[in-house]
């Protein structure tokens, strides 16, 4: 179920480097190089795979970009914070900076 405007905001608060855009859960994460940000990339997908949702991903470099948003439901719902925790945890298991 889509979340409310007031609802995501307020879970906001209780993630840091995420931020909203529009129906958009979004971050960027910087990693030491190429290889990695698609190592990263690759682990993510597993664990999207397995949850049955996928976020958008975007690829400059040594940056990635992560989108959670539940097109489905025409927003940002549950499953997009728990994906941007779990993306949160590999990249922090993967040195990852903001």
């Amino acid at each position: 179920m889509k979340l409310s405007s007031s609802e995501v905001d307020a879970r906001l608060k209780t993630i840091s480097g995420w931020s909203r855009q529009g129906d958009v859960l979004s971050r960027q994460y910087v990693f030491k190089g190429f290889p990695d940000a698609v190592a990263f990339i690759t682990r993510l997908a597993f664990d999207a795979e397995a949850a049955d949702h996928h976020p958008d991903l975007q690829v400059t470099y040594r940056k990635v970009t992560v989108s959670w948003s539940t097109h489905d439901e025409g927003g940002i719902t549950e499953k997009d914070f728990k994906g941007a925790g779990q993306s949160d945890t590999i990249a922090g298991q993967m040195g990852a900076g903001s």
